[in-house]
């Protein structure tokens, strides 16, 4: 079952078409990455989905309902809420205030919202930070950071706008291992990640944009060896050697 729908989505900036007829469905339990080439109409997506642009065309449809051009309150508050590429902490705040915030569009109620807050920091391994400044954590913690804040709003669909860029192996890791476990609690993810080695593996299936067409949408074994995101995107040589190595998937089969 599709709990996203977007259909013809058109985004237009005078004469510049950021994103022109762009349609796909993001199924419900799915981890779906959008990749393409820097300027491809990615954010600009993000941005139509979420309410934060007014598609110039086309409709987007969410647990078949239809949000197009409502403000990104209300879509959040219907469960569709996402990050932004450029991390913005509430610096100055711990980061268990930073989460509660997120926690309180979820529920009124103190109780339940420090009980959210506190569950969304254990699934993002971060409860053992929920005291420091959150002006003070890593690039990587940060982004996880964003994550549970996002997280404390109860969505069913979490969209991340590349929460692995600028990671140390270790720090991707750790984001993979979240995004994996939020996928095990239910949640519907949608992510635009540059990190091949970061969301191929865990991708159920993989979208692919190149000035702002859609140009690809399938299974990351076979985007992997079309010619067009080829050209447009990922280059022979990382197509040849994401193919001869084999990469694992968490399943424990591999694409080849």
């Amino acid at each position: 079952m599709a709990i996203l729908e977007v259909h013809n989505v058109t985004m237009k900036f005078g004469e510049l078409v950021a994103c022109n007829s762009i349609s796909f469905n993001v199924e419900e339990g799915a981890i779906v990455g959008l990749i393409g080439p820097n300027g491809a109409g990615k954010t600009t997506l993000f941005n139509c989905i979420s309410g934060l642009y007014k598609p110039s065309g086309g409709n987007i449809f969410f647990n078949g309902e239809e949000i197009t051009g409502l403000k990104p309150y209300e879509i959040a508050r219907k469960g569709a809420v996402r990050t932004f590429q450029v991390v913005r902490p509430l610096k100055d705040m711990t980061v268990f205030d930073n989460v509660l915030v997120g926690a309180f569009l979820y529920s009124r109620e103190n109780r339940i919202a420090f009980e959210k807050a506190y569950e969304c920091l254990r699934l993002c391994n971060l409860e053992h930070l929920k005291d420091k400044i959150a002006g003070e954590l890593t690039i990587g913690g940060k982004k996880r950071l964003e994550m549970a804040r996002a997280l404390a709003t109860n969505p069913k669909l979490l969209m991340l706008d590349e929460v692995m860029a600028g990671l140390t192996t270790t720090e991707m890791k750790a984001s993979v291992e979240v995004i994996q476990r939020l996928r095990d609690h239910g949640m519907t993810i949608m992510i635009i990640e540059h990190v091949m080695e970061g969301i191929m593996p865990i991708a159920d299936k993989v979208i692919v944009l190149d000035g702002g067409v859609k140009i690809a949408e399938d299974v990351p074994a076979s985007i992997v060896k079309n010619e067009k995101v080829i050209e447009a995107y990922l280059g022979t040589k990382y197509s040849k050697r994401y193919r001869e190595k084999k990469v694992e998937r968490t399943d424990g089969g591999a694409y080849t």
